[in-house]
């Protein structure tokens, strides 16, 4: 089977796409014909070792633990191992399969059986390509760090990507008042998802408007850590999902410092992909309160190309991959 491998980390143009032998499932596995497959911000970030952190779980000096990128997949099961009790050949699955190394992009992927929930009839397998990681992050940093409740005001930083797009859908089923930060060209987007107000971050800081949020979801656009404060209200929460090294280290760093020092409280979010919330959003999906937005698709021997897009921050929505 043909699958993209990267043996020292870099930019896109480390990945090749090589024939490896193809998977058997053992006991608890699935072996998923993948069909679609959908590029992440931690694809970009394993690849490259951008921040230095992933080389303490993948391998200092070079990958170990993860050679081919890939978390989120859709596709037909054609062989179970023993114990699986789930799915049958013939299914059409998808789900997040981070914890069994990634592996995505390539035609076929061996998962765990509680990584993988069957694909809705009324979806196509690129759109549930589009929802495991960045969807099951969202709902993290609304439900779980956020605490998010009907009639709160939650502001989304970064509102066009991948997460922010699901973020403004899930803040919504939720019942928030919604407030999307978006380039001047992705407003439009940010509206037809339900997002109530909408703010230009070319021509406006929302950290110095004087407005302040319940819930502040930080998934790209650096501001400090001091100014996302400022602007929560007296009990608000602040959930950083994504953004550079510098975001991170001062989640991680003041995080945890100035929640002691008031009822506000921040965090970054981290996000454990389970069986259970990804059913919840199979079930949003089939019930059309969920939507991906999808920007562009590309073809499997594209995927650095895919990547390279990805991360210079172009895409409005999710970047599929279909694997013919």
């Amino acid at each position: 089977m043909k699958a993209f491998v990267f043996t020292k980390y870099g930019p896109p143009e480390v990945l090749q796409l090589i024939e490896v032998e193809k998977p058997a499932p053992k006991a608890g596995e699935v072996l998923v014909r993948v069909r679609a497959a959908s590029v992440n911000a931690a694809d970009w970030r394993m690849v490259s070792a951008d921040p230095f952190l992933v080389r303490f779980y993948s391998g200092l000096f070079r990958p170990k633990k993860i050679t081919c990128p890939g978390a989120d997949v859709a596709g037909v099961v054609k062989a179970v191992g023993s114990d699986v009790t789930r799915f049958k050949p013939g299914d059409e699955v998808f789900g997040d399969v981070f914890e069994s190394g990634m592996g995505g992009f390539a035609e076929y992927k061996c998962a765990h059986e509680h990584e993988l929930v069957l694909k809705p009839a009324n979806v196509t397998f690129d759109e549930a390509a589009a929802v495991p990681l960045a969807c099951m992050t969202a709902l993290h940093a609304l439900r779980d760090v956020g605490q998010v409740r009907a009639g709160q005001s939650v502001l989304i930083n970064g509102a066009s990507g991948g997460v922010g797009t699901f973020a403004i859908q899930l803040a919504k089923y939720f019942g928030a008042e919604v407030t999307a930060v978006c380039s001047t060209k992705k407003m439009e987007q940010a509206r037809a998802l339900g997002a109530d107000h909408v703010i230009d971050y070319m021509r406006e800081d929302f950290t110095r408007s004087g407005r302040r949020y319940d819930l502040i979801v930080a998934v790209n656009g650096f501001h400090s850590i001091f100014d996302y404060r400022r602007t929560l209200s007296p009990q608000g929460r602040y959930a950083m999902v994504g953004g550079g090294s510098g975001q991170l280290f001062q989640a991680l760093l003041f995080g945890p410092l100035l929640s002691l020092a008031g009822d506000r409280k921040m965090r970054a979010v981290s996000s454990k992909p389970n069986q259970k919330d990804l059913l919840f959003l199979k079930e949003l999906l089939e019930s059309g309160k969920i939507k991906p937005v999808i920007d562009r698709r590309f073809s499997l021997s594209e995927l650095p190309d895919a990547i390279r897009y990805v991360e210079a921050g172009h895409a409005s929505g999710k970047v599929v991959i279909t694997v013919a």
